[in-house]
């Protein structure tokens, strides 16, 4: 293996730049020519590539987003879209791919694989952690911290006006951004997409939570947790139970920002990790950390196995609510 690819796909996450940087920086160590493949897939499709070098990463460590940009390809979901890619990488010289990006990234990588038999391994990379083979995906971290800010900065004026507040968090199929949050904020209901919660249940629990002298309360809401998010549950609770409420959707604030210290960390490892996998043979496979240590898992195992939220946090911010 003399030369290998790097992307970046999705949703954009913190640590994306972390972890290209160690694919760089990793690769040039072994002696490989490691070349930047631009805007994901779609970049892929129309050639846009780039050499990249260690200077080439240079303070990128700190930056969110992703400097090889990112972007959707409804071309690379058709047979002949995902040809003109696999060619376009062969005329590159490009012995293996490191693709960093979440569940629909890998999806299309194992394609590339199984149809072009391109090695490819990947990082996961994508605030939702909701991948199997990791505990923690790239800009998790990142995303809980900045929505934990917004969050105290609402119960400020929640406890002031003496209000219900509900705030939507990032989520649509996973609820770990949003019980993560809630636990950290003190949430006195936290709405999970793996454990919907009636409106009529969450309006009992904030009556129950103003009765025991309780002014104002906050409810965390991941997008997928309530059929049509926060403002929905806000509107039926009233319906329910005339609890007024203000809502706030955070939005594409948490994916944006510079990354933690963990995301960094863990972003160097996986990007690293997926330098050695391909270098050791492995391919088709999602480069993680389970329990401190690197771990390989299979692509389709890695999008297709449930990760389940903790259940004894779940539990845990039940009794801590009261």
């Amino acid at each position: 293996m003399k030369r290998i690819g790097v992307f970046t796909s999705g949703g954009d996450a913190p640590g994306m730049n972390a972890a290209i940087r160690a694919v760089v920086r990793t690769g040039t160590a072994h002696g490989l020519e490691v070349i930047g493949i631009r805007r994901g897939y779609a970049g892929m499709i129309e050639g846009d590539f780039v050499p990249l070098g260690p200077r080439d990463v240079a303070n990128t460590l700190q930056r969110g987003g992703t400097i090889l940009l990112t972007a959707r390809s409804a071309e690379f979901k058709t047979p002949e879209g995902r040809a003109k890619a696999a060619e376009n990488l062969r005329r590159a010289g490009l012995d293996g791919l490191v693709c960093i990006g979440g569940d629909g990234s890998y999806r299309g990588a194992l394609k590339l694989l199984e149809e072009h038999h391109i090695p490819v391994v990947g990082a996961p990379g994508t605030i939702d952690n909701d991948l199997y083979g990791t505990d923690f995906t790239i800009g998790f971290d990142t995303a809980v911290n900045t929505a934990l800010d917004a969050i105290d900065r609402i119960r400020d004026t929640a406890a002031s006006h003496e209000r219900v507040f509900f705030i939507e968090v990032m989520g649509r199929h996973a609820g770990f951004i949003a019980l993560e949050v809630g636990i950290a904020g003190g949430a006195e209901v936290i709405v999970l997409p793996e454990d919907p919660l009636p409106a009529s249940v969450c309006a009992e629990v904030i009556s129950q939570s103003s009765a025991k002298g309780k002014r104002s309360s906050i409810v965390v809401v991941a997008e997928g947790g309530y059929e049509g998010g926060a403002e929905a549950l806000a509107r039926d609770v009233k319906a329910c139970s005339g609890i007024e409420a203000r809502v706030t959707v955070l939005g594409h604030i948490q994916r944006g920002g510079s990354p933690t210290a963990i995301d960094r960390v863990l972003a160097s490892r996986l990007g690293a990790g997926c330098v050695d996998a391909l270098l050791s043979g492995a391919s088709g496979v999602a480069v993680g950390e389970v329990d401190g240590e690197i771990r390989l898992t299979p692509f389709r195992e890695a999008v297709e196995r449930r990760k389940d939220i903790n259940r004894k946090k779940y539990e845990l911010a039940k009794v801590l609510a009261l």
